[in-house]
């Protein structure tokens, strides 16, 4: 019978995925996406709504979203800092 456990390897940074950029290069476009989604469901708010139900679902999704960010940045901090 097989097993079923599965073991994981580190692939080096000469491994062939790296040509397609999935080692970690991709940080700084999904942060600088999350903030721009930020702007973007902020600036939705501005409108002719009669009822502001909208507008607390698109702020809330706005800080949830700047939530996410804030906190990453905190962890990757602290995770710098125990390596050192």
């Amino acid at each position: 019978m097989a097993s079923t456990e599965v073991e994981y390897k580190r692939e080096p940074a000469d491994a062939p995925s790296a040509r397609f950029g999935w080692h970690g290069e991709g940080l700084k476009t999904f942060k600088i996406a999350a903030v721009v989604s930020i702007v973007a469901l902020l600036v939705m708010m501005i409108g002719n709504h009669e009822g502001h139900i909208e507008d607390l679902f698109l702020l809330g999704f706005a800080l949830l979203l700047a939530f996410i960010l804030i906190r990453g940045e905190i962890l990757s901090r602290r995770k710098w800092a125990i390596k050192k």
